[in-house]
């Protein structure tokens, strides 16, 4: 016995009460806001840990509407972002996915590393990213028209494209773009000190053995020092975890097993403390 389709939850369990803080760099608050207006599908490209996540929350607390964030992995199928049936005691019933949420109820579905996702999997977002803004529930025999104030915001670090996991051209056609860095030094210093407390000459010496370690990709490092790392090492400190030692739990070791990357970490952690 097929039950009636479910109610969509409501949009408030979505929304962000609190502002998340974020420090513009370069415009980009200006730039989304513009895209939003026209509702255009937005890619943000960067590195990890850079800042992606935190300023799709703050995009969305800003103009006040739900965020559904979903974290995209190799085993996502397309059933997983529109929907499925699923059976209980009295039945089947249709259990929309979160992409199907997000555009029934007009929030930002943001889909966080959405290289990671099967190309099958993300074609699924093709015709929720064009002039038609619909999503075809074919199981449902549902053609599902996008809210008004539904956007679409894809993100992925480029640094990790490979040949097997990149977007499709027809993808990546579809978004306007906006690429990420790692702050300026001045504002990554504000940043470490709002989040974690540390004092600002603290917050400067960890910066600096972030910045060494960034020069080191491409010999050795796939990937720089993130502030988000850098976050982690204040909070320890703030809890009284001695710095070198906060830095080697938080700076060197997630970063690399290889023995003398970590020596050479080692060894700038020691210069700057």
């Amino acid at each position: 016995m097929t039950q009636p389709a479910r109610s969509a939850p409501s949009s408030v369990q979505f929304l962000i009460k609190d502002a998340p803080y974020y420090q513009e760099i370069n415009d980009e608050i200006t730039l989304y806001t513009a895209a939003y207006d026209a509702r255009i599908p937005m890619m943000l490209k960067g590195p990890t840990g850079c800042g992606k996540t935190r300023f799709v929350e703050h995009m969305a607390w800003q103009l006040g509407l739900p965020l559904i964030t979903i974290s995209c992995h190799e085993d996502m199928t397309a059933s997983d972002l529109i929907g499925r049936y699923l059976l209980d005691e009295n039945g089947t019933y249709w259990q929309d996915g979160p992409l199907t949420t997000a555009a029934r109820i007009g929030a930002i579905c943001y889909l966080d590393e959405v290289v990671e996702a099967r190309q099958d999997t993300t074609v699924a977002i093709h015709s929720l990213t064009d002039y038609r803004r619909t999503l075809s529930l074919d199981k449902k025999g549902e053609l599902l028209s996008a809210h008004p104030d539904f956007q679409l915001v894809i993100s992925y670090n480029p640094g990790y494209q490979t040949l097997m996991k990149d977007l499709k051209t027809s993808t990546k056609q579809r978004f306007a773009a906006l690429e990420f860095g790692y702050p300026d030094q001045e504002t990554e210093v504000a940043i470490v000190c709002h989040e974690t407390g540390v004092e600002k000459d603290m917050a400067t010496r960890l910066i600096s053995v972030a910045h060494h370690a960034r020069n080191l990709v491409g010999h050795g490092l796939s990937e720089g020092i993130s502030t988000r790392l850098l976050v982690y090492t204040g909070h320890l400190i703030v809890k009284g975890i001695p710095a070198i030692a906060a830095c080697q739990m938080a700076l060197v070791r997630p970063l690399s097993d290889d023995k003398d990357i970590r020596e050479t970490l080692e060894a700038t952690v020691a210069g700057c403390f």
